[in-house]
């Protein structure tokens, strides 16, 4: 061996021993930042989120049937930043074992994942069930029971077969209720005596949004000036599909109360968008515009399953363009979720549109609430900007959409079903720089921080999951944004865990240490503890 090749390999080692010893500084530094972990109860569920489009890839494997998404990102007009789509994803479909190998040594408790409708029914109701994809869930499940790990399953993560959109256009048509109750039924039945959480929609309050009113997810339905869409009414639509988006989460929920959960003992409820909007002044018309704010996102759907009714602030202002609820339907509708899936990332300021004039954007126009929302206020971020620039990161917003919900909807159960920090994957960035994820790290740190301040303060929450466990394919975005606590090579599709990853591994092994210990505690104080 010669000089020159020694002296490479001794300035290798040496790098490697200070990036070990940064990380592990990081990671003391970290998890100095984060104290009281006995706030979570020792049946706390910890893990990790996915969907079926953008992880599991098989895009038409052993039988399974196309779905909108398929559809959607083989268009040359759609709207997929790099041109790619979820053929074959992170290979989940295939390689499940594998990821829930990396779950396990994560030392996560639960799994949130979705089912591809299109793999279990491909053409709805009108066809016939395919085994296959009912043999792959349930190899998935028991697979995940045996390493210790709760399945927490969402029926439709925005994808269901095309065959209901070519039929009678998917949720613009109330066939659509019929449809996602069998399919529901089907699952209840196969799966429901493993699966102990269910979710019936995940953000239908962004898929009817981007789907019928902007037009930049699948079926592509706008009109101007939100969009500019072939066919399409973005000031009508996005309030019929959201109405049978009701009713058949209304209709899944009776099936299963009625059917399944006594014997099965599950609980079944419903994931939303639970962006936090803030006042941006102490004015008047400022705090009720945030108030139509979460009344025309996150209240459009909850107040409905909850209350029977849609949100006064919504009533006010579309009169008759919003649809109307049969008395039959209203009593289906009362208390019709065991718990609420909140999905947050971000916060933004939020200013009167009503009685002020707005730039024109989110939120600003009649059918979206006269509100205008703005990371900034007076040149100065609500949070430190992201690499997204959506995603500011404002831990408070998540204890006080949190606290929002408490008071508003009687603390019903909730469940933080998606939470994580996003990153570019740069044409130049090296793999070292992706697997070095510090700010991920900090981002998920901060905010288990803030859950913490409100659970203390008496919010009802059940579950955490990161968002997600692997890079994968973020609709819109392709592969050119990055969310996973693993990095995936897309050429391989090797998982290679970044820093994040070791990070929530010693947390979750810092919160089961005090979870055994006040387990012992707990016995010992027993008058059956000998």
């Amino acid at each position: 061996m010669d000089v020159s090749m020694k002296l490479y390999i001794v300035v290798f080692l040496l790098q490697v021993l200070f990036l070990s010893r940064s990380i592990s500084c990081e990671l003391l530094n970290l998890r100095q930042s984060f104290d009281n972990l006995s706030v979570f109860p020792s049946d706390f569920l910890f893990g990790t989120a996915s969907s079926a489009y953008q992880y599991e890839g098989g895009y038409l494997s052993d039988g399974k049937g196309l779905n909108n998404w398929d559809v959607y990102s083989h268009n040359p007009g759609n709207l997929i930043i790099d041109g790619s789509n979820g053929d074959i994803a992170v290979d989940h479909y295939h390689r499940y074992l594998e990821d829930v190998g990396l779950m396990h040594s994560l030392g996560v408790n639960s799994y949130r994942f979705s089912i591809s409708w299109a793999r279990i029914l491909p053409k709805g109701r009108f066809g016939e069930i395919n085994e296959a994809g009912i043999e792959f869930y349930n190899n998935l499940i028991d697979a995940l029971l045996i390493k210790g790990i709760q399945p927490f399953v969402t029926l439709i993560h925005f994808d269901f077969p095309q065959e209901l959109e070519d039929r009678y256009g998917s949720w613009l048509s109330p066939q659509s209720q019929e449809d996602f109750a069998y399919f529901a039924d089907v699952c209840f039945k196969s799966f429901g005596d493993r699966v102990k959480y269910w979710a019936t929609f995940n953000e239908p309050d962004y898929q009817v949004k981007f789907g019928y009113g902007t037009g930049i997810f699948p079926p592509s339905r706008c009109s101007r000036p939100f969009g500019n869409c072939t066919d399409g009414d973005s000031e009508k639509e996005p309030f019929v599909a959201a109405h049978n988006i009701i009713l058949a989460h209304t209709a899944a929920v009776h099936i299963y109360r009625t059917k399944y959960q006594e014997t099965q003992g599950g609980s079944i409820g419903i994931v939303l968008q639970c962006t936090w909007y803030e006042p941006i002044s102490n004015s008047l018309a400022d705090k009720l515009a945030a108030e139509r704010a979460h009344a025309f996102t996150v209240n459009w759907f909850l107040e409905p399953i909850i209350f029977g009714r849609y949100p006064p602030e919504m009533q006010s202002i579309l009169g008759s363009t919003l649809p109307e609820f049969t008395a039959t339907e209203k009593q289906k509708m009362n208390k019709g979720v065991d718990f609420i899936g909140v999905n947050h990332y971000t916060s933004y300021y939020v200013r009167d549109c009503m009685f002020s004039v707005c730039e024109p954007g989110v939120g600003t126009s009649k059918t979206e609430g006269f509100w205008g929302q703005s990371s900034e206020k007076n040149g100065i971020p609500i949070g430190k900007p992201a690499e997204l620039v959506w995603q500011n990161v404002y831990p408070q917003g998540l204890e006080k959409v949190l606290t929002y919900l408490k008071e508003k909807y009687h603390n019903i159960p909730m469940f933080i079903t998606e939470n994580g920090y996003g990153n570019m994957n740069k044409a130049d960035s090296t793999t070292e720089e992706l697997l070095h994820d510090v700010k991920r790290a900090e981002y998920i740190a901060a905010y288990l921080k803030a859950l913490s301040t409100a659970i203390r303060k008496g919010a009802n929450v059940k579950g955490y999951f990161a968002w997600s466990l692997l890079d994968n394919f973020e609709w819109n975005n392709g592969y050119t944004v990055q969310f996973g606590l693993y990095h995936v090579d897309h050429k391989t599709l090797t998982r290679t865990p970044k820093f994040s990853a070791t990070w929530y591994r010693n947390f979750l092994a810092e919160h089961s240490k005090v979870k055994y210990q006040q387990q012992a505690k707990d016995a010992n104080h027993s008058p059956f503890y000998y």
